[in-house]
């Protein structure tokens, strides 16, 4: 017999895919796809991680872009877990790609509008096809019940931000949105004490996995200690429990540091400053590329790799919560 929590993951699918039958928190979820591998896992209460897709077309070249989102679902795979790519195509959000999807997505590269929360709207009215960044790719897995979400990195609070207020949906949306978020921290060229106090207003619990400092992306430290360590993917997932039993409403960063032999040179990541807005990131990874004659792209790929592993395991783990 289905346990009763089982039955109300069932029951909340179920809504979730009818919109006639949502509440206003959930209002929306009728416009978006969720492929039937995703679907039965929710329904059935097993472990699904969700991955982002701007990493697929804004993150690395073809054909490389498709081989690491092909590489990083076979991971979650073998750890037990359904992965679920989410993006925008011809105007519909899909949770959960198929190979032809992905290839798809792959092949249009920056064709793809780079996608935040504030966007996703856009996209679909005009039936565009859009890759979703940390903060939309959050926002679409909690609409349909998918509380792990693996990412690259976050973005964060720029330096010199207390002037510009270029501060990223990122971290307004682990505010908003209960969804963990398996990441390597924020990348250096971010002001990254701003972004743990902005995390701190909004409510966010920040972890670090295994270690008491909060990495930087390329790097396994930054100097800055985090309120909370974690040590087990069974950590992660009580700590992650206890956030949504609680009601809170926030989401959980957990911050997994990058392999050590893959870590790069932090005083080289921080040549460029000068780079602002949503432009931010895709232009790091090019020119930290360059610099670094490839190695940051292998880096890059190790880090995303080891997230999806570690997240894998963290859902896992939480599924067998609910047992």
């Amino acid at each position: 017999m289905a346990s009763s929590s089982s039955l109300s993951r069932l029951s909340n699918l179920r809504r979730h895919l009818d919109p006639s039958k949502t509440s206003d928190n959930n209002k929306g979820v009728g416009l978006i796809k969720v492929s039937p591998e995703v679907s039965e896992a929710l329904s059935n209460g097993g472990p699904v991680v969700a991955l982002e897709s701007t990493i697929i077309s804004h993150g690395m070249p073809y054909p490389k872009n498709l081989e690491t989102a092909k590489e990083v679902e076979a991971i979650v795979r073998g750890k037990g877990a359904v992965p679920a790519t989410i993006a925008i195509l011809d105007g519909i959000p899909c949770v959960g790609l198929s190979v032809v999807e992905l290839e798809r997505l792959a092949n249009l590269g920056t064709q793809a509008q780079k996608t935040a929360r504030r966007d996703i709207a856009h996209v679909v009215a005009s039936k565009g096809n859009g890759a979703t960044t940390v903060s939309a790719t959050m926002l679409i897995a909690s609409m349909v019940g998918i509380s792990v979400f693996v990412t690259g990195g976050i973005g964060g609070v720029h330096r010199h931000g207390e002037n510009t207020m270029d501060i990223s949906s990122d971290l307004t949306e682990l505010g908003r949105t209960p969804v963990a978020v398996i990441s390597a921290g924020v990348k250096s060229i971010l002001d990254i004490p701003r972004t743990l106090e902005y995390l701190e207003t909004q409510g966010v619990c920040v972890a670090a996995y295994k270690t008491n400092e909060f990495p930087a992306f390329f790097t396994r430290t930054s100097g800055c200690k985090v309120p909370c360590r974690v040590d087990t993917a069974e950590e992660c997932a009580r700590l992650i429990d206890a956030n949504m039993k609680l009601g809170l409403g926030t989401g959980i960063l957990i911050a997994v540091p990058i392999p050590q032999e893959h870590e790069a040179s932090g005083s080289l990541i921080d040549s460029d400053k000068n780079i602002t807005g949503n432009a931010e990131t895709p232009f790091l990874l090019a020119r930290v590329n360059e610099l670094t004659g490839g190695a940051s792209l292998s880096s890059n790929i190790a880090l995303v790799k080891n997230n999806a592993l570690v997240g894998a395991e963290i859902a896992v783990a939480l599924s067998h919560l609910s047992d």
